[in-house]
């Protein structure tokens, strides 16, 4: 897995693209959530839960109907009012993008068994046949090691620098459509 770091750097690069009307503290912090949440699933260890089994780490969790399901239920919970609204679906676009975020890059990482995007219907694990991210360990007293600094190192390169390139494009984007409605 990429590291708690890696998935909340990726929802707020990911946050860029949506309108200063939706991005409050409540959005942004929402949104780090949603892309760190699929790594609940860790507590399958603790409970014996076999690491493949459909509950187990990188399971359903990691797919994109949990995705889409947290999407939704993250926008029902906090943006009851904007529901059936075009920004509701934007909301909901929003938390799906950050859930489903975690388990792009997680699949992109050096270890594990990969990750069962197409849970329920399909337990096969994925890997992307790139794989540059070294995967994080699990647990915090292991993350504060050696290894730990690799992973970090890592994620600066394959998700962070990424992370700002988009960031500045789309700010680039917004930048230039807002001169443009001025022209216009």
């Amino acid at each position: 897995m990429a590291s708690a770091f890696g998935h909340a750097v990726a929802a707020i690069a990911l946050g860029t693209s949506w309108s200063k009307s939706m991005r409050s503290g409540k959005f942004w912090l929402l949104g780090i959530a949603c892309a760190i949440l699929p790594d609940a699933d860790v507590l399958a260890f603790a409970l014996d839960i076999p690491y493949e089994n459909f509950w187990g780490h990188r399971g359903f969790t990691h797919s994109l109907l949990f995705a889409m399901l947290v999407g939704g239920f993250v926008t029902t919970l906090f943006y009851r009012h904007h529901l059936l609204s075009l920004r509701g679906l934007g909301y909901i676009a929003f938390y799906f993008s950050c859930t489903a975020s975690h388990s792009i890059l997680d699949a992109m990482t050096t270890g594990g068994l990969g990750v069962a995007f197409f849970s329920p219907w399909d337990d096969t694990r994925y890997f992307f046949p790139w794989t540059p991210i070294k995967v994080s360990p699990i647990g915090i007293s292991s993350f504060f090691s050696t290894r730990g600094l690799q992973v970090l190192s890592s994620e600066l390169i394959w998700i962070g620098i990424p992370s700002i390139v988009y960031v500045g494009i789309t700010t680039y984007l917004r930048r230039n459509q807002s001169e443009l409605d001025q022209l216009g």
